[in-house]
Formats: C-alpha cells, structure tokens, sequence
C-alpha cells in the first residue's frame, strides 16, 4: 500500500506528536507499507508566533500539490492541523480524493493560554479542517467523547505504544543518599503547566527534562530545580529511569507518551484527573490523580514499579500501527481502487467483498 502522511510537525522538533509519527512510520514500514511523508523538511518556513522553536512552512500548496500527483496515494492522512495540511486537505478536495486526519493536540486551549482568543473560535476552525475526512483517529476514550460534544464526527480510536527496548528500570543511583527524585519532561511551555510542578512542596529533589520558550524565566525563578535541557535516546531513558515519580502537570494533553515511556522504566506517574492521563494513568497501580498534585505524587511514591513495567510491555508500537492502518481509507472511489487490485496491484488497499 501507498501511504501519503502530511505533517506540519516533524524535525528538527521534538514532541508526542513527532515521536508517534516516525514511531508509527517505522512499525508500517515493517508491515509492507510503503510511506511517503510531506514534512516541512526542505521548505521554506516561519517561526510559529511565540514559539520560535516550531518552524511552520506557509504558501507551499503547489508543491504539495505538485507531491501528490506524483505520488498518487492509495490512503492519505493528515496528522496536522497547520499550513500542510491545510494544503493537503485543499488537494484532496479539489480532487475527489478521501482522507483520514487525527487529533493530537488542543490547539484552543494553547493559543488561549497565549492570548485571549476565545476557545469556541479555536474549536470553530477543528471542526472545519477535520469534517471533511472519512474518520479522525483519537488518542483516549475521553477525547472522544470530549470532542463528540464539540461536535465532530466519525471519531475512531488510535492508540499509542512504546519501546520498551530503550525505555526499561535501571537501578537508581545514589543522588542524595536516595532521596526521591521527582521528574518533569516534556515542552517547557506555557501551556504544559510545568510552574505547578516547580512550586510543589516535596521532599528530594526536582529535575526538568525538555526545553521551550518558558525554560529561562522558570529557570530563574526556580534555581533550585535542575534543568536538563533536551535529552534523547539512551540519555533520557537514562534520566528518566533514576526517577521515583514522574509528575505530570498538563491539563491540556490529548495523551501524553512520555507516562508510557516512564511506565516503561518502572516510574509511576503523578496527575491531575484530566483527558490524557484518565485514560493512560491506572489509579492507584500506574500512578496516583489528584486534583491536589502534591498529594498524587507523594502517594505515587508508594506505587509498585514492577506494576507499571508490566502494563507498559503490554503496549507496542505494532499494535498501534494496526489500529492505525485499520482507519485508513481508500483515497479513490471503492470501484476504482477494487478494479486495481482484481489486476493484481500490490500497492493497493486491499477491500472487504
């Protein structure tokens, strides 16, 4: 099969989003498909208003188009609501052709935490980008029921794995004679609510994993913290496995990978009640939700690490991709593409009688 994913979020960014992507692109690659991924990679781009580290690439419809009629797709998906994908929505229309798109991320309640736009204009403009496409692939139960009351349509779950090859339990170093050690990763942003991790009154230590344009003023403001910076492969495992607790402060994540990728060095996870970790989190086994954050990660403490290894090897990157492949549609008319296969194309999407 011949798969075309258009995406405004890939290198040189690192996020969930990135790394479901070339996640998933690596396990159907091992499955046969054949994809063919339009990135901002090579594009002329912008640096995303506030945001200096997202690189968006604007005016690029004709090479999009340009891309696709030569590709010529059996399925499309659209991962990405941003200029991209808006260019990949626009061929697909003009040209009869179907698609599918998914939903990573709250894009009105960040730009909201930026500026005082109104979250119903944010979801006004989801609604638009996503109704067209034959199904949108969500993360969690409760982002699908979260959005079905915004009122989109044809909802259909994708969940999300994790190597536990890189991410496994290390034995923990002697940091402070073993005193916990609490840890942040992800963006250092606004919208990660990264301050409500900072300000908590714990015992140990605190370390901050990740970079993002609020970095340097909670840096400043708290010195006693210890900033990491972005890390990657073994070296974040690493890190992260010496951890006790991964506390997690979002309240806007459609999912949240980096819980899994704790899970799966044996750390448990501390969180507010809230989309994403209700649905990642197992309460009281994986992690501990609280309302109060502090509490949650004292009693995440407590938590068996044997207990969060075993529920993150139960997750992988194959059975994603399957959910995910399982969604897809066919981007030419039903007869057209089984007139296809009856003359023996490999490539094509293969369709039930």
């Amino acid at each position: 099969m011949r798969l075309a994913l258009i995406t405004d979020a890939w290198d040189p960014q690192t996020n969930g989003v990135v790394n479901t992507l070339k996640n998933i692109c690596r396990a159907l690659e091992t499955q046969g498909v054949e994809t063919f991924r339009i990135t901002p990679e090579g594009m002329p781009t912008i640096a995303c208003p506030s945001y200096p580290d997202i690189r968006l690439a604007f005016f690029q419809q004709r090479r999009v188009d340009t891309l696709l009629n030569q590709f010529q797709p059996d399925a499309m998906h659209i991962a990405t609501e941003g200029p991209l994908g808006v260019a990949a929505r626009s061929w697909a229309l003009r040209h009869g052709r179907q698609f599918t798109t998914s939903y990573h991320t709250q894009f009105p309640e960040y730009v909201r935490a930026r500026w005082p736009i109104p979250l119903a204009a944010g979801y006004a403009y989801l609604r638009w980008f996503h109704e067209p496409a034959a199904a949108t692939m969500v993360s969690t139960a409760a982002m699908r029921e979260r959005l079905s009351g915004r009122g989109f349509r044809n909802l259909r779950p994708w969940g999300r794995g994790v190597d536990t090859e890189v991410f496994k339990p290390l034995p923990k170093s002697s940091i402070g004679g073993r005193t916990p050690v609490f840890t942040y990763l992800g963006r250092v942003s606004v919208e990660k609510n990264v301050e409500a991790f900072l300000s908590l009154n714990l015992p140990g230590f605190k370390h901050v994993i990740g970079d993002g344009p609020h970095r340097a003023e909670l840096q400043r403001r708290y010195p006693q913290a210890h900033f990491h910076g972005m890390l990657l492969g073994e070296t974040l495992a690493t890190r992260l496995a010496e951890s006790d607790v991964l506390v997690f402060p979002s309240r806007t994540d459609t999912f949240g990978l980096v819980m899994l990728e704790a899970m799966a060095c044996g750390v448990p996870i501390a969180a507010y009640p809230v989309t994403g970790p209700i649905d990642v989190v197992k309460h009281g086994v994986t992690g501990w939700l609280d309302e109060n954050l502090n509490d949650a990660a004292i009693a995440a403490l407590t938590l068996d690490p044997g207990a969060c290894r075993r529920h993150a090897e139960s997750l992988s990157w194959a059975a994603s991709a399957s959910e995910f492949l399982s969604n897809l549609v066919p981007t030419l008319a039903i007869p057209a593409v089984r007139q296809r296969v009856l003359q023996g194309s490999k490539r094509a999407l293969t369709l039930p009688a």
